[in-house]
């Protein structure tokens, strides 16, 4: 089902459609999608007044985050290459990946220790990097579209990991001894981490 809220917000009107989706949960909750998209999950008995005054309650939460997805969305690079142009160039970084992540996995675990099983690259939307029980570190190919010190810093979070399974004080202060400008590197990633597409 499929609602409308017209929102008036810094002197700007608003038409802003959202999607109703009823389910057997027990409260509701609101998300707003990557390309703006505005959810509503309700419970099942909920009636259409009812959803409308949730609306008309949260319209500032809603309207201040959808217009946040909408300009990180439009901040993302755009491009106008074909599909097969567009593989073929997502071919050549992963390829690029496969090569160059283990020589700087094999570079800092000089310094940071541990033993892992193998290296994998991967394609994530937002997972930079992770390390498995079983000592497999995986990364994701978009990081060498990232500054080399921003992959370096996902290279020696990963490889910390191999000690310090969580991200406990002892592991932040792993990170810190072989980078220590950690914190910026992570403020980046946040930032301008959905800007990392072809």
């Amino acid at each position: 089902m499929t609602k409308t809220l017209n929102i008036t917000y810094r002197e700007t009107s608003y038409e802003l459609p959202f999607t109703v989706i009823k389910s057997n949960r027990k409260t509701y909750a609101i998300s707003i999608e990557e390309d703006g998209t505005v959810i509503f999950r309700v419970p099942l008995r909920t009636s259409e007044k009812q959803v409308m005054e949730i609306a008309e309650e949260k319209e500032h939460w809603i309207i201040t985050h959808y217009l946040k997805a909408l300009e990180k969305k439009n901040s993302r690079p755009h491009t106008d290459l074909s599909a097969v142009q567009k593989a073929a160039l997502e071919k050549r970084y992963k390829d690029a990946a496969r090569d160059y992540i283990p020589k700087r996995v094999a570079y800092f675990q000089t310094m940071t220790g541990g033993q892992y099983a193998r290296i994998t690259i991967r394609d994530q939307k937002t997972r930079w990097g992770s390390c498995s029980g079983n000592g497999t570190l995986s990364f994701n190919w978009r990081l060498m579209l990232a500054p080399p010190a921003i992959l370096d810093y996902v290279v020696v979070h990963e490889l910390c990991h191999l000690t310090h399974m969580n991200h406990s004080a002892a592991f932040w202060a792993a990170v810190e001894s072989v980078y220590p400008d950690y914190k910026t590197a992570r403020k980046w990633l946040k930032e301008h981490g959905h800007e990392l597409v072809l």
